[in-house]
């Protein structure tokens, strides 16, 4: 069965790093595109970066574009989001997601898996 594993969150210092990891398995990836997105207490859940797995193509929220990238290794199956400059406003649960649907690749709903999230907590 298909599983999306997130790892590396935890609790930073505002101008401080972190480096997310989502491991895949149980189907290939070559056709989705893999999506980090976000969720805050009382907010909606938030797109944050999408990366297509073939092209290695990525597309980032205004939010983040300059401060986090996504990335993928293809021979470990896995999909980080590396996070620099982190501000408290960066605090939320991050879920990994896969999405055939181009085009809405932005729309949480579009996502067919997900993992079970991280948390991030930036500290002022």
């Amino acid at each position: 069965q298909v599983q999306l594993v997130e790892s590396g969150g935890g609790l930073v210092q505002a101008g401080g790093s972190l480096r997310l990891s989502c491991a895949a398995s149980g189907r290939t990836f070559s056709s989705y595109y893999m999506g980090w997105f976000r969720k805050a207490p009382g907010t909606e859940r938030e797109f944050v970066a999408t990366i297509r797995w073939s092209t290695g193509n990525t597309y980032y929220a205004d939010s983040v574009k300059g401060r986090f990238t996504i990335s993928r290794d293809n021979a470990k199956n896995t999909v980080y989001l590396e996070m620099n400059s982190l501000k408290p406003e960066d605090t939320a649960v991050y879920y990994c997601g896969a999405t055939r649907s181009v085009g809405l690749i932005r729309l949480g709903r579009a996502y067919d898996y997900w993992g079970q999230g991280t948390q991030v907590t930036v500290s002022s």
